[in-house]
């Protein structure tokens, strides 16, 4: 799935704080998008869907920085509660999707992303056929909507700008692999 439905979810995922504690709602939003970001920087470091995604041990991390928050909440322990959960969903949600491969709508590759703890990867289910097919900006609309309607800033403009960006990703998805080169 692309980047703006990634941020959809930590957008989306922040919401829980309006009812426990409103005034950590935008620092738990910018976790979330901050979270459903970071995997994806291996795409410029190392290998795609393996090096940064951590389906399973991005959990660890989730559980302890949300018991901090419990002991302890303020900014930081939010955030990285956020940060967190929103990375493991990122990891977790590529498995949905197409696998890494440049051209996904051509369903090639049975890596959609890897599992460290089993040591290999898990098949994709294109249940998103590919990032940046239309059901996969659908889902990035339905997530990123609540940033825009619920938040303060900066949130709203966030929230617009990966709605943009992931309209404008759609439109040109498909013409990507052959205008850039196939590491996309």
């Amino acid at each position: 799935m692309m980047s703006p439905t990634h941020i959809g979810v930590g957008i989306t995922l922040a919401t829980v704080m309006f009812p426990i504690a409103p005034e950590f709602a935008v620092i738990a939003a910018i976790g979330g998008i901050a979270g459903g970001i970071f995997p994806d920087l291996d795409l410029f470091v190392g290998v795609h869907r393996k090096t940064l995604h951590f389906p399973v041990y991005y959990w660890i991390p989730t559980v302890l920085s949300i018991g901090a928050a419990i002991y302890s909440l303020s900014s930081l322990t939010v955030f990285l509660s956020f940060f967190f959960a929103s990375a493991a969903i990122h990891s977790g949600m590529d498995l949905f999707g197409a696998g890494p491969e440049p051209r996904p709508w051509n369903k090639e590759s049975q890596e959609a992303v890897y599992v460290h703890t089993h040591r290999q990867w898990l098949a994709p289910k294109y249940w998103i056929r590919y990032d940046g097919a239309p059901e996969d900006l659908f889902l990035s609309i339905v997530l990123i909507v609540p940033g825009i309607i619920l938040f303060t800033e900066p949130i709203p403009v966030l929230a617009t700008v990966a709605l943009v960006v992931g309209i404008l990703y759609v439109a040109i998805r498909k013409e990507i692999p052959d205008r850039f080169g196939d590491r996309i």
